[in-house]
């Protein structure tokens, strides 16, 4: 019997050659003698997995308006056997995929958690940068700088990482996505990993030093394998044309489309097209980016033995193509309903990977969004809406030349980003101009610009408490040392943005309105229209698993939602 721990240990040595695996030892008799697995009557039960699906850019009427075209094994499988919360929104601006997938595993909003947008100004360095940057991180899987990159810029801990804490490291965190930030924020800080797609000439998976020297093994064999090859392909709708009546016509004028091609309409020959769009980078912009986070995430979660014992384990996936998709072709468009069609295949055979590893009731499943998207503003103003488009930089300009006539000096805005304006401290102190009053006076003038709905200025929102309106989405948004000096919020169905495609980041209902759904272990079986919003999720997934809420988390839990 005492050989019986060094076969243990041999084997585990064995496994971790190929894999992650070695961080956690399958079995603690090694280090006590005893058994890993705990009796029924001493455990407090737990789901062995709990795998978030984020969908960039999903709108909550993608579930119903495409619904009677799912089939039953995706998303109607957690509509119907899980628990559905119809009203779920985001509680801040701007609605944006990095603030959104941070906001989701911290619990908390961008006032707390800092990540104010996909890319800010900042003011200290006087520069630009992106959420996931990272100088100090060398790729991995790649030469290329998008592999640069590490959850540095996000100031609290996630769900993911509070997991890690909790079990001292042993469970097991993977995060993937088509988009590093949809990779990175979800795992968090103390992930074992997080692996996102690297597309132009390549077509494979990479990651960066923060996490790992050098690739596990079975994923260099994955990407060895050319995984992006077989979707450079026929893209043509999964069903006749003429059935999609869910959406407009497929020719229209509201869609961008993909270079090389005259028209945004089907079918799309990516064979043809990639070279002008791309190269492999090209399958983002189709349901195949889908496809692949598919497959990657089926092929890590049986290479990585997750969900195999009583240590719960995180996988988390983000889905991307969605956002691409959108922003390209517009909410109404063929393409779309399309994508979410082929999407509603994968999440079924990603759940059929989990029955098969895990065991149906064994794990849990979150499926949320980062933020959904506006109809075409040029399409709702042919249905007769108010909707139209904002020249931000006139507007600026006509900023910049107001503040020039008032003070006779002007250069006084230093940054706009984000629907903020940063004025240039030093410029405002050698000139004496306060800088309480230079943000009423630009915040009045911005308030009768057209389009402009409400202004709000960086000494309201440090001053006063918001609690309720636009008012409180702004000031949840607002970091005080991230975030501008004055913040305009535009009037509903009015964006800066071309006028073919969609785009997102309003606190408008058709951005913060996304869907929620629970299923698996510990979730009970239902529905509510009450109000929830994304910061209760991480709440409600640390309850069930009964670990620590993230640090900065401002959620509670959805009691409906667990058993």
């Amino acid at each position: 019997m005492k050989s019986y721990p060094f076969l243990i240990f041999f084997f585990a040595l064995l496994m971790g050659c190929s894999s992650l695996s070695q961080k956690r030892t399958q079995n603690e008799s090694i280090a006590t003698g005893k058994p890993n697995k705990a009796s029924n009557e001493t455990s407090l039960k737990t789901p062995k997995l709990v795998v978030g699906i984020v969908v960039d850019q999903m709108r909550y009427d993608y579930l119903t308006r495409f619904y009677n075209r799912y089939g039953n094994d995706g998303f109607k499988r957690l509509m119907n056997e899980g628990f559905n919360a119809t009203n779920n929104h985001y509680n801040y601006v701007p609605t944006y995929t990095a603030p959104g997938h941070a906001s989701i595993y911290t619990g908390a909003t961008p006032a707390d958690h800092g990540i104010i947008g996909n890319n800010w100004y900042d003011k200290f360095i006087d520069k630009s940068i992106y959420n996931a940057d990272d100088a100090s991180a060398d790729p991995v899987g790649t030469t290329s700088d998008e592999g640069k990159m590490s959850p540095i810029n996000l100031l609290s801990s996630t769900v993911t990482d509070e997991l890690e804490l909790f079990t001292q490291g042993r469970a097991k965190v993977i995060g993937v996505s088509v988009k590093d930030r949809g990779a990175i924020l979800p795992a968090g800080h103390a992930a074992d990993a997080a692996y996102w797609f690297r597309g132009s000439d390549e077509g494979v998976f990479i990651s960066s030093t923060f996490y790992m020297k050098q690739l596990p093994q079975w994923v260099a064999d994955f990407n060895n394998s050319k995984p992006a090859e077989k979707y450079i392909k026929l893209w043509e709708t999964l069903y006749p044309l003429s059935s999609y009546t869910s959406s407009g016509p497929d020719l229209n004028e509201y869609e961008k489309g993909m270079r090389g091609k005259e028209t945004a309409t089907f079918p799309y020959d990516l064979k043809t097209l990639a070279d002008k769009n791309g190269g492999y980078s090209l399958i983002k912009a189709t349901p195949y980016g889908n496809s692949i986070v598919a497959d990657f995430a089926i092929k890590a979660l049986q290479e990585e033995n997750m969900g195999v014992d009583d240590i719960p384990d995180f996988l988390a996936v983000s889905f991307s193509s969605t956002d691409y998709v959108g922003h390209n072709y517009g909410v109404n468009s063929v393409e779309v309903e399309d994508t979410y069609l082929r999407l509603d295949q994968d999440i079924a055979r990603l759940l059929k990977a989990l029955d098969a590893q895990v065991g149906e009731g064994n794990y849990t499943v979150f499926l949320t969004a980062d933020h959904g998207a506006v109809n075409v503003p040029a399409y709702l103003q042919e249905k007769k809406f108010n909707a139209g488009y904002f020249d931000e930089r006139s507007f600026i300009k006509d900023m910049d030349t107001l503040i020039t006539t008032k003070y006779g000096v002007s250069g006084m805005i230093k940054n706009v980003s984000n629907d903020q304006v940063f004025f240039d401290q030093k410029a405002l102190s050698k000139n004496e101009i306060s800088f309480s009053e230079i943000q009423e006076f630009v915040a009045n003038e911005m308030r009768n610009y057209p389009g402009v709905a409400k202004v709000f200025t960086r000494e309201a929102m440090v001053s006063a408490q918001f609690t309720t309106g636009m008012a409180a989405l702004v000031q949840n948004g607002f970091h005080h040392k991230r975030s501008g000096d004055v913040i305009w919020v535009l009037e509903p169905g009015v964006i800066v943005y071309s006028k073919t495609g969609s785009t997102h980041g309003s606190a408008q209902s058709y951005d913060t309105h996304v869907p929620l759904l629970f299923y698996g272990f510990g979730i009970n079986n239902g529905q509510t229209a009450d109000r929830t919003e994304i910061t209760d999720i991480a709440p409600t997934i640390s309850s069930l698993l009964k670990i620590s809420f993230p640090n900065a988390a401002k959620g509670n839990p959805i009691t409906k939602v667990l058993k």
